[in-house]
């Protein structure tokens, strides 16, 4: 296997995610501007895109991965094995959204959303068509084409950020001239409600861009096949839930734990602050994308262990990077969201060792998928959730926000120790433990420096702390470089 490549396929697939989803954050501005901390709208959207990462997962059930898997196995053909995925994910989405739209009131009043069953309709039309889609992105990826990947990642970006911004700024501008469009404004929570429907619209749109890859299927279902599949698949399909779990319970539960105004109002705080860190899970979204293929097509190659030994160690250093990036440049970072949301700003590094976590939790993962014991994938995730799920039961009521950001790191934490324990056994991976120890001290002492009182408490004029951090992470930088020029080729 060829770092070179993964690093190739790597800057392009993060074009279209870390780019792409740079762009959708530039929204978050707007949301946070637009939308006051105290009305609990910016709550309302954080809730229910939760929902929907849970519901995405329900509805793939692992046949990504299980995609990458059986078109790479022997004696299967590839196009046999991505008809027979897209017809089991298609089948399941459009069951599902045909039983949300019949239930469509009772389960709109138990989310909390008695007053705009419309909501959770669009929402449910929204995950159906992006599960379905999900199965053509990893068929691409699997090709080798991220250009495609990219051009029809944007094709939902661009749309959306103009309706997004057409809804905010301008089209409350139209009120003197146009009273009835300010009552469908108002009616809809002030506008956060018409952001679903210009997903919904967005999402659809993408749908026109897949036409080729649905040419030439056949329409009969290769049962045996499919019963393979089920049986690989079933593991990942919990490990894929209680992954998401693991990103999204906190949001979902949050109404619940909080109920009223105030519950709202501190998930909305909390969703907004979370945004700035998500730099990171950017960053291993991008590395996965580029990854996952090369590792499974070069699953019965000698050196694949080394391969993930390097994989390991440049992920480990270059979120690190990214992480002290962050905190060096909060000062400026912060005015990303609305004054009024910045009291949540503690939860950000918080929040961004939990990625961390979860991402060396992603790289290690690979000696279950690898070996086919996807069920101790399941075993770990579920752990980790659980200890996640545990945390804001017992904190939320009492802390606040804060309890879903200790949750994140505690759930992650465990999962990745547990994995590092178990995979030991069944899959020998020489990592680089020693570089791997270096930089993470390295980028906790720097760390510890940003967080001194005189530096972070205020004392210092923000120009000074940006000068004196970026020295710092200057120096860290130029030490990864000089670690990655030994890069196997």
């Amino acid at each position: 296997m060829n770092l070179k490549s993964l690093a190739k396929d790597t800057a392009i697939y993060g074009l279209s995610s870390i780019v792409g989803r740079f762009l959708n954050y530039l929204l978050v501005p707007v949301y946070t501007y637009k939308i006051a901390a105290e009305s609990g709208g910016y709550g309302i959207v954080t809730n229910l895109y939760a929902y929907t990462a849970l519901f995405l997962a329900l509805l793939t059930f692992g046949m990504e991965t299980t995609l990458f898997r059986f078109s790479n196995k022997d004696g299967e053909d590839p196009r046999s094995v991505y008809g027979t995925a897209l017809k089991m994910v298609g089948g399941v989405a459009l069951t599902f959204l045909a039983v949300v739209l019949i239930l469509l009131r009772p389960i709109s009043g138990a989310m909390g959303y008695a007053e705009h069953p419309e909501y959770i309709g669009c929402m449910a039309a929204i995950v159906a068509m992006d599960a379905f889609q999900a199965i053509m992105f990893s068929k691409l990826r699997l090709d080798r084409r991220p250009i495609k990947f990219m051009a029809l990642k944007f094709a939902f970006i661009i749309p959306n950020i103009l309706l997004t911004l057409f809804i905010f700024l301008v089209m409350p501008k139209m009120f003197g001239a146009h009273p009835g469009l300010e009552q469908f404004f108002v009616r809809f929570d002030y506008g956060v409600g018409l952001i679903f429907f210009a997903n919904l619209l967005c999402t659809a749109m993408v749908m026109l861009g897949f036409i080729p890859e649905l040419k030439g299927l056949a329409v009969r279902l290769d049962k045996d096949l499919a019963r393979r599949m089920l049986s690989y698949t079933w593991p990942l399909l919990l490990l894929s839930l209680v992954g998401i779990l693991n990103q999204v319970a906190d949001k979902i539960l949050f109404p619940y734990l909080m109920p009223g105004t105030e519950g709202r109002v501190q998930l909305g705080i909390y969703g907004a602050c979370v945004k700035i860190a998500m730099i990171v899970a950017l960053l291993t979204q991008a590395f996965r994308y580029a990854y996952e293929p090369i590792v499974f097509n070069g699953s019965r190659s000698k050196d694949n262990p080394e391969t993930l030994a390097d994989g390991m160690k440049y992920f480990i250093i270059f979120t690190l990077l990214a992480f002290l990036a962050v905190m060096v440049y909060m000062p400026l970072l912060r005015h990303f969201i609305h004054p009024d949301y910045w009291v949540g700003l503690g939860v950000v590094p918080v929040v961004m060792m939990a990625e961390v976590f979860m991402g060396v939790y992603f790289n290690l993962s690979f000696w279950y998928k690898l070996t086919d014991k996807t069920w101790w994938g399941a075993i770990m995730s579920a752990t980790g959730a659980a200890v996640m799920i545990a945390v804001n039961v017992l904190l939320v009521p009492k802390i606040g926000y804060w309890a879903c950001a200790w949750g994140g790191f505690a759930g992650y934490g465990i999962a990745m120790l547990m994995s590092w324990i178990i995979g030991r056994k069944y899959f020998s991976v020489p990592y680089d433990l020693r570089s791997i120890a270096l930089f993470t001290l390295l980028a906790a002492a720097i760390f510890v420096m940003l967080s001194l009182p005189g530096w972070m408490g205020g004392e210092l004029v923000p120009w000074v702390q940006i000068a004196g951090g970026t020295l710092l992470l200057a120096g860290y930088a130029l030490l990864a470089w000089k670690e990655i020029r030994n890069v196997r080729s």
